[in-house]
């Protein structure tokens, strides 16, 4: 009898903690959105403008590519231009080229704009947010 009741304890442990796990993933899903879309990817750098007519600098750049030539970097700037984008070419200390589609003071904002780039450009849904050092 006291066996039934230890495998009894110990059925109904488990099927409280599988309960509390399927809780905190729904709240999360629901947190997020469930949408692998909504997840966004957030990196903190120290960068700055390669054109050195861009004097404003923002806590927060929408990344839209990245490149290690600068050739590269001004080619795709110049396609993100003729489809509507203000790019603006930042270069990390890594000696990497991002190219920002905008650069906002306040997070929220450019989450936003994140979020209407991947609405309205399915080819840019690989955005991301850059939190500059």
């Amino acid at each position: 009898m006291k066996l039934k009741t230890f495998y009894f304890t110990i059925v109904c442990a488990l099927l409280i903690c599988s309960c509390k796990s399927a809780q905190k993933t729904a709240q999360n899903a629901s947190l997020s959105g469930n949408n692998s879309q909504t997840e966004i990817t957030v990196r903190t750098e120290s960068v700055k403008p390669v054109d050195i007519s861009e004097r404003t600098l923002y806590g927060f750049y929408v990344i839209i590519g990245s490149f290690r030539s600068i050739d590269n970097a001004r080619q795709y700037s110049g396609e993100l231009v003729s489809e509507g984008f203000a790019s603006v070419i930042l270069e990390n200390e890594n000696g990497l080229f991002r190219i920002s589609a905008g650069g906002y003071n306040e997070e929220n904002a450019a989450r936003a704009k994140i979020a209407e780039i991947r609405t309205k450009y399915e080819n840019h849904g690989d955005v991301w947010l850059l939190v500059r050092k």
